[in-house]
């Protein structure tokens, strides 16, 4: 995989007209990464040939995580079979899926001494499953080979892919089980255009129909044009389907070919979103500019557990 930035590695891609944009505040600026920690975790990662959301959808957080050793394999390739206006990871005809790589995965997973992995990938949607049982052969591959790890999937929503293929990810038991609503349905059909808003909260709700005991997740961007009242209306949405753990953050505009960012919202009203979720019911919220769905998963999902055993002591 070339060391390139994501946003050099994919200049081909357009969603969107070039657009100014707001300037970035202060409270969202990062860091370049340069610790030993982060070449140590790249090297690793490239060794094993794998692919990371961190990269190919430009992450602010990579030099953080990776300096922790911590990153979010992206499974099933570098290409999507979708165009979200979003997102900066690379759209077209993907390649056939590589059988090898489960136990690469679980190999790296090993070697970076991982206590808690976040397993995510492209659409695809030419695939009969979706991916399903890729999924489900790296989680069987990661709890072979590091059996004490922890293990959180931020899936696709299956939505064109045939019956059974949620039950499929399901019944391998990943500890975490995350589908990303991303934005309010109203602004579905220029952000997300491939998803359906009510499919994606039906999957989340099918999960803990099929496995009770499974945590839930989902997250939204804000900074697209939403309102605070759509973002609330989002949270009662995602309660009703029994949803655990919320994460909310900042969009950011990958690169001018993308969808604007209406604007940066700010550290006070991600507070306020923070205790609007918690008064709902949230097992657990994140909800900060910096928030991405596997930023500092291993630890909310440590007090993601504390919080149910504390709900079920007090029952």
């Amino acid at each position: 995989m070339s060391d390139l930035p994501p946003v050099l590695r994919h200049p081909e891609k357009a969603h969107r007209p070039d657009q100014d944009q707001p300037k970035k505040p202060a409270w969202i600026r990062v860091k370049a990464p340069v610790s030993q920690g982060y070449k140590d975790t790249r090297d690793i990662l490239r060794t094993n040939r794998l692919s990371t959301v961190c990269e190919e959808a430009g992450c602010p957080n990579v030099g953080e995580c990776w300096s922790q050793g911590h990153a979010t394999m992206m499974i099933m390739g570098e290409i999507c079979t979708r165009g979200c206006s979003f997102c900066n990871v690379a759209t077209g005809k993907p390649d056939a899926l590589d059988v090898f790589e489960p136990g690469r995965v679980a190999h790296a997973v090993a070697t970076l001494g991982l206590k808690h992995v976040v397993i995510t990938s492209v659409d695809r949607d030419d695939l009969d499953d979706g991916g399903a049982e890729h999924f489900a052969q790296t989680i069987r591959a990661i709890r072979h080979r590091s059996p004490g790890s922890t293990i959180e999937v931020l899936t696709p929503d299956f939505l064109k892919a045939k019956p059974g293929a949620l039950e499929t990810v399901v019944e391998a038991r990943p500890d975490v089980f995350n589908h990303n609503l991303e934005t309010v349905p109203g602004l579905y059909p220029t952000v997300r255009p491939g998803a359906r808003y009510f499919a994606s909260l039906r999957l989340l709700q099918r999960v803990k129909e099929l496995d009770a005991s499974m945590f839930t997740k989902s997250g939204i961007m804000v900074g697209l044009g939403e309102d605070r009242q759509g973002v609330l209306q989002v949270m009662d949405d995602m309660r009703a389907a029994d949803i655990d753990f919320i994460t909310i953050g900042q969009y950011l505009q990958p690169t001018p070919k993308h969808h604007r960012v209406d604007r940066f919202v700010t550290p006070e009203e991600f507070a306020g979103y923070e205790k609007a979720a918690w008064g709902k019911g949230f097992l657990m919220v994140s909800a900060t500019p910096l928030t991405r769905s596997s930023y500092h998963a291993g630890d909310d999902f440590a007090r993601l557990r504390l919080a149910r055993q504390a709900k079920l002591a007090g029952a």
